[in-house]
């Protein structure tokens, strides 16, 4: 894509016309399913669409036949279907694949939803805690020596600290600042002021992580509606267009991980770029997959925001707050304050066209001049850095 939202093969360009959430943080007496339809049914009437003119559909994590089941339950007789499943990243990978099915006349517009009430359920009995993805296939390598999924992120991170000098006091202010923005955010869960004391001083979980390094647990469903410009013509909303996006798949096993250092967000990011013809310096905002603090860290670095083994030094000095931050990130408090309901990828894209439209609220990104933002980028992580896609938007 070019920087203007054209699509660099010649085909119809791709916006982003309708986003939205449904109920989200606490909420004990609502379905996965219920929680897909009205996040659905939100994006439609934010797009002042009618259900009928959806023709694609993606949708993963629930279900036996995803995204069979939940089109069904929507009401929708899709002609064009993804159900990508590659963990937190794969809402950003599925906005690649409807941008490239709508520029290749395909569809004329994809719903893409979620929908998750994991803090429920656990609350309820009706599931536990994961540890681990399974031990199957490559992983049974892996379980026999107790790599739990957060013990794969603390190593990684560990790796990062003796490379690279990281400091987990640098680590902390990721969490320090993403609460700071979810101050801002009213419909964020936690939203009391932290420092880096309380985040050191937090019962350890996986070296180095404490309880604040990591995401919370939340119910929630979000949703978004790409459509052709022909389409988003007749919305009732400013068209926010899908620039440019890039995906990549690193590894399943740790051993098959080249460098813990490095995340696929490094290939992901540079190819989004390139498509949209955009460098990181000119992006106004950035909203980041943080399961752990060591994500956004690590991915600030991949995705060319500041250099390897540079990120602790970046995160420090209030760099990542909406208010007076040079790269303001995970704006709406991300996954370590706002909500993280399993796979939080679609939450990025939701936050991303909320800021370019200037419908952000206290927590709105602005210029020093007041500016709204022109461009934004959303970029998801999946399993334990294992995947990764980056979308790059535009208005």
């Amino acid at each position: 894509m070019a920087s203007d939202g054209r699509s660099s093969g010649g085909g119809t360009r791709t916006a982003v016309v309708g986003a939205a959430l449904s109920d989200c943080g606490r909420v004990d007496d609502a379905t996965p399913y219920a929680l897909h339809a009205q996040a659905a049914r939100r994006a439609l009437a934010d797009a002042g669409l009618d259900r009928g003119v959806v023709d694609g559909f993606a949708s993963a994590g629930l279900g036996t036949l995803a995204p069979a089941e939940v089109a069904e339950y929507l009401g929708l007789r899709p002609t064009w279907v993804d159900s990508t499943s590659v963990g937190g990243s794969t809402w950003e990978v599925m906005a690649a694949h409807a941008a490239d099915a709508i520029a290749a006349g395909h569809a004329r517009a994809v719903l893409l939803v979620y929908g998750s009430t994991a803090r429920a359920d656990v609350r309820a009995g009706r599931r536990t805690g994961n540890l681990s993805f399974g031990r199957g296939g490559p992983l049974q390598f892996e379980v026999p020596y107790g790599h739990t999924l957060i013990a794969k992120y603390a190593m990684a991170a560990r790796r990062h600290m003796i490379e690279h000098g990281t400091t987990v006091e640098q680590l902390a202010q990721v969490a320090v600042q993403a609460r700071a923005n979810a101050a801002l955010n009213p419909q964020a869960m936690f939203r009391d002021p932290i420092t880096v004391d309380d985040v050191l001083s937090g019962p350890m979980i996986a070296d180095p992580f404490t309880r604040l390094h990591c995401c919370i647990r939340s119910d929630g469903g979000a949703a978004v509606l790409l459509a052709s410009e022909e389409v988003a013509r007749d919305c009732r909303t400013a068209p926010v267009w899908v620039l440019g996006t890039g995906e990549h798949v690193s590894h399943a096993a740790l051993s098959e991980w080249p460098d813990f250092t490095v995340s696929p967000a490094a290939v992901s990011g540079r190819l989004a770029f390139e498509r949209a013809g955009v460098r990181p310096e000119e992006i106004d905002f950035a909203e980041i997959y943080d399961a752990f603090t060591y994500m956004t860290l690590v991915t600030l670095e991949d995705l060319g925001f500041c250099g390897k083994g540079e990120g602790g030094a970046f995160v420090e000095q209030g760099r990542l707050l909406v208010r007076g931050g040079q790269l303001p990130v995970n704006t709406d408090g991300g996954g370590l304050s706002a909500q993280h309901p399993g796979m939080r990828g679609l939450f990025l894209l939701v936050e991303a066209v909320r800021q370019l439209r200037g419908e952000a609220g206290e927590r709105q990104v602005r210029s020093p001049a007041g500016r709204l933002p022109r461009l934004g980028l959303a970029s998801g992580t999946g399993g334990w850095f294992c995947s990764s896609g980056t979308v790059v938007l535009g208005r």
